[in-house]
């Protein structure tokens, strides 16, 4: 007679290093490189024409309205205008394209592609994925950020070497808004629910944040809000950096940059978790 036996051990589905308790977040401070060289191999083909499209919107701000409505406003805290307003298009960009590259190329190689799901297939775990990908998208904002700088240093509208102190700001605000960008990529069905990030966050935050106007020249609840804006404290770091000037509170808005990045990180790693394993 034929007997039947039980095999206690389960059959490991393609997905079961997401069911790891610690699946969520990086195996060890090294394994995100892996996935950073690989946005980066895969960047670099089109590097050229990647930077004139991360360049190009915040360069159109700095020249159209510098010189325009610089005319009318002449200078600001002491600067000209158009210097006034470098500082806060180098925030304004490493912000815009620390989100983007999260969000619609994130998306892609996570939901398009599928790109994450043959990475989970080797050791690397998914907490390791999304370091990976907010350290690639840091470093594409810092990228954006940095040229945008060192044009503005060139035509006389940032100091030098002052202007350097702004790059490790510059690298931590990138990581923050890259982080604050995957929960939205994390909660994405498709490619137009970033448009409500964008209109509903970014936009706003664009317009209260100091970077076409200083802060004081809102009124006192807005400014209040504006205590709680990373791109805020970004600007607030970023502008005496770049005018050779003392920085105000430097601790606090280090602090909260820094919180913009481990808090974010941790609830989208938590998110992406979930949603790999539906």
């Amino acid at each position: 007679m034929q007997t039947r036996t039980n095999n206690p051990t389960p059959s490991r589905s393609a997905h079961a290093p997401l069911r790891e308790p610690r699946a969520a977040l990086p195996s060890n401070a090294t394994n995100w490189i892996a996935v950073w060289r690989r946005n980066y191999l895969v960047w670099r083909k089109l590097a050229l024409a990647s930077m004139f499209g991360n360049l190009a919107d915040p360069m159109i701000y700095l020249f159209g309205l510098g010189f325009g409505l610089g005319l009318m406003v002449g200078h600001v805290d002491g600067v000209s205008y158009i210097a006034f307003l470098a500082a806060g298009t180098v925030s304004s960009s490493v912000m815009m394209s620390a989100s983007f590259e999260s969000m619609y190329s994130g998306f892609s190689r996570m939901h398009v592609q599928r790109t994450w799901e043959a990475i989970m297939h080797t050791p690397l775990t998914l907490g390791d994925v999304v370091l990976g990908e907010v350290m690639w998208a840091a470093s594409k904002s810092m990228l954006s950020g940095a040229a945008i700088m060192v044009v503005a240093g060139l035509l006389g509208y940032a100091s030098f070497p002052s202007m350097l102190l702004a790059l490790p700001v510059i690298a931590l605000a990138g990581l923050a808004f890259a982080s604050c960008a995957m929960i939205v990529t994390a909660l994405a069905p498709s490619y137009d629910f970033f448009m409500f990030y964008q209109t509903l966050v970014l936009t706003p935050m664009l317009l209260l944040s100091g970077v076409f106007f200083p802060i004081a020249q809102l009124p006192a609840a807005a400014q209040h809000i504006t205590l709680m804006l990373p791109l805020a404290h970004a600007v607030a770091l970023i502008r005496p950096a770049m005018l050779d000037r003392p920085v105000d509170e430097a601790g606090l808005h280090l602090l909260v940059l820094a919180i913009y990045v481990v808090v974010p990180f941790a609830i989208a790693s938590v998110l992406f978790r979930r949603r790999m394993m539906r």
